[in-house]
């Protein structure tokens, strides 16, 4: 099965530096156009199966890089983004030091209050993953958020610790991976 990943365009809040978490900000036009973009370097690859987080910039991103009508999206809440509470809409510069230090180093730093756990996004990530291993796919598309695709790309290099925190991927990147014979092997990266 190949599997890719892709984070969703960018919106407002993106573009304003902004910590968005579960917020339904859906795409800008910038966004948008990336997905298409996005789309362009996928080319006329169809997926057996596209599935998306429930917020709408993964599900307008799924339907433009999966070339597919919205309601052919598979909606899986194991996907949506990090939970940030206090800490939505906040400026990435003006979150104060735990947010910043966690969201810099989770691997040193506890979640601050209100804010979703590194462990609590690996479990999902590894929920939605086995899960997806289990079906007869040979290609499927995942349209998600920079937090739990961190956790997401984690799963699929094998971390130990269960995240791939850096590099992120930017708005419209995408991760090609293969899984075969219970092994995941990273195929490609594409920058939208």
């Amino acid at each position: 099965m190949k599997i890719y990943l892709v984070r969703h365009g960018q919106t407002d809040l993106n573009k304003d530096e902004r910590m968005q978490g579960r917020v339904d900000e859906p795409l800008n036009e910038t966004g948008i156009k990336q997905a298409h973009i996005t789309r362009g370097l996928v080319g006329d690859l169809k997926f057996d199966a596209v599935y998306a987080s429930p917020l709408g910039r993964a599900i307008k991103t799924a339907t433009i890089v999966g070339d597919v009508d919205e309601s052919e999206i598979i909606i899986d809440e194991r996907l949506i983004e990090t939970e940030f509470g206090k800490y939505d809409k906040c400026k990435y510069k003006r979150m104060g030091p735990a947010m910043t230090l966690y969201w810099a180093l989770p691997e040193i730093f506890p979640a601050p209050d209100t804010v979703e756990t590194v462990e609590s996004m690996v479990s999902r990530a590894r929920s939605f993953m086995q899960e997806l291993e289990e079906k007869d796919y040979d290609t499927v598309l995942i349209a998600a958020h920079g937090g739990i695709l961190r956790a997401l790309n984690g799963y699929l290099l094998e971390k130990k610790n269960g995240i791939k925190w850096r590099p992120k991927m930017h708005n419209c990147d995408v991760r090609i991976y293969e899984y075969k014979d219970g092994k995941h092997t990273l195929l490609d990266i594409l920058r939208g």
